[in-house]
């Protein structure tokens, strides 16, 4: 789903559950090539590394997300959540809310027996590299608005990682990125993955899935 779409379908979305239209709804899907800024610090156009041509060149457009955190990559492989959920009235908490999508994020990684880690001072999912240290597995960056959230997480599955190397990942100079494609030595079914997270995600908020829309 092109990125634009997605973001007019969260702001749908947002206001439907604002207004207790639709129940809490969990958005999974991949985007094309993209780059999205955050809110920090001029949105992070300053950690775009590569320029505009070549950006053009790749095919690569640039969206001021309207999120949490710095800039980041999206694309084909990767699986992206949106969690379009109301936290009121036991869960209002934001801090709380990261550390529950990261507590997703790496019990999912379980799932395919990668141990995935926090990493102090830093959101995300983190794995660890024998030499390299810990590199971000899935990145995340949330929005708020009276308690309901959007926007969500980004977990590389199999990301052509190369595409991180035009920008600062998050801003987050001395850390690699890395996917559960190269973790487990060969491609991961994004089927699979979304039945993972989907049912971590009911665990880890105390939530049962009802059903499922496919969206061809």
């Amino acid at each position: 789903m092109a990125y634009d779409e997605a973001l007019e379908l969260q702001r749908t979305l947002v206001e439907e559950r604002k207004a207790g239209h639709i129940p809490d709804t969990l958005l999974l899907l991949e985007h094309p090539h993209v780059l999205t800024l955050g809110v920090r610090q001029g949105g992070g156009r300053a950690n775009i590394l590569a320029t505009p041509e070549r950006l053009d060149e790749l095919g690569l457009t640039v969206f001021e997300a309207g999120r949490g955190g710095d800039v980041t990559y999206h694309g084909p492989g990767q699986l992206v959540g949106y969690p379009i959920i109301d936290l009121k009235p036991d869960r209002q908490d934001v801090h709380r809310y990261v550390r529950d999508v990261e507590a997703v994020m790496i019990r999912s990684c379980a799932d395919f027996g990668i141990v995935a880690q926090r990493l102090e001072g830093f959101s995300g999912a983190w794995v660890d590299h024998p030499s390299r240290g810990l590199e971000k597995i899935a990145a995340i960056g949330v929005r708020i608005s009276r308690w309901v959230t959007s926007h969500g997480f980004a977990f590389n599955v199999n990301t052509d990682l190369e595409f991180f190397r035009l920008i600062v990942p998050c801003g987050i100079s001395d850390r690699g990125v890395t996917s559960l494609q190269v973790q487990t030595g060969g491609p991961v079914a994004i089927a699979r993955v979304e039945a993972s997270v989907s049912g971590r995600f009911a665990e880890v908020f105390a939530r049962e899935v009802e059903g499922q829309v496919v969206k061809s």
